[in-house]
């Protein structure tokens, strides 16, 4: 049996791993699942069409799986999914998707999410993400894998934040942040390449020296979108390894639809 505390609500048709673990007056609906090693803090509401993975620490006061803040939901079951090894502190609220979109709103695997963040309806999120305190995302959200958020971030609604990207604290995103890229400032401005988080994922000295070209051709250049895009695109073959870095780049470039941060 799970290790549920008596004064937790858990309803009978919620399906919890054995070893899962349930504070003092956390409530778990009929339509929750949660796999082995999670651990739910005391006063965590969890509710809705919601999975979550293995070894996920839920701290106290969480909302997770509510409906989402939209007017046109009608009711319609649909759902919320969290990966394994994630951590989700205290005041969190992340809601399931609408029928707008896919119906599904989804968070990878090892995110590290602060007290107060706000993950709407149909949002997106990948692996490895750190969000500091507070900060909201809208709906139709997507956030690339290690993607960093400052404190007080904001992002607009299908707003979209590239892989290894970050934002400084207390910055407003309206346009979407190319991968690799930091932004800052409200509204937000390209400042440099996230280097230090680079590097400290393991890339070469060289792989980071073709970003940085990558990023003085879209932001140092005086360039349209449409050239720099066709002299990243020549810059391939120059690195073996960062030939995916470029691939990366392009593709989100060729799918933004709200504009890049400038």
């Amino acid at each position: 049996m799970a290790a549920i505390h008596p004064t937790a609500l858990v309803d009978p048709k919620a399906q919890l791993d054995s070893s899962v673990s349930v504070g003092p007056y956390a409530v778990i609906g009929p339509h929750v699942r949660i796999g082995a090693g999670t651990t739910v803090g005391a006063h965590c509401v969890i509710e809705g069409h919601t999975t979550i993975g293995q070894d996920n620490r839920i701290f106290q006061f969480a909302s997770v799986g509510a409906q989402p803040q939209d007017k046109k939901y009608a009711g319609e079951p649909t759902r919320l999914e969290i990966g394994d090894g994630n951590t989700i502190r205290e005041f969190v609220t992340i809601n399931t998707g609408t029928v707008q979109d896919e119906g599904l709103t989804r968070i990878g695997h090892d995110c590290w999410i602060m007290a107060y963040v706000h993950i709407a309806h149909d949002c997106r999120l990948g692996d490895h993400i750190i969000l500091a305190n507070a900060v909201q995302l809208a709906g139709h959200v997507h956030l690339g894998d290690w993607v960093f958020l400052g404190g007080l971030t904001g992002v607009h609604q299908f707003g979209r934040v590239g892989a290894h990207a970050m934002t400084a604290f207390q910055t407003r995103l309206a346009q979407d942040v190319p991968p690799f890229v930091t932004a800052g400032g409200n509204p937000a401005e390209a400042q440099s390449i996230n280097a230090e988080g680079l590097k400290r994922r393991g890339f070469s000295p060289e792989r980071i020296t073709l970003i940085k070209q990558m990023y003085r051709l879209l932001y140092r250049q005086g360039l349209t979108l449409h050239a720099a895009r066709q002299q990243i695109d020549a810059l391939r073959g120059e690195v073996a390894e960062a030939d995916a870095d470029i691939a990366l780049m392009q593709d989100f470039l060729t799918s933004a639809t709200r504009g890049i941060v400038r």
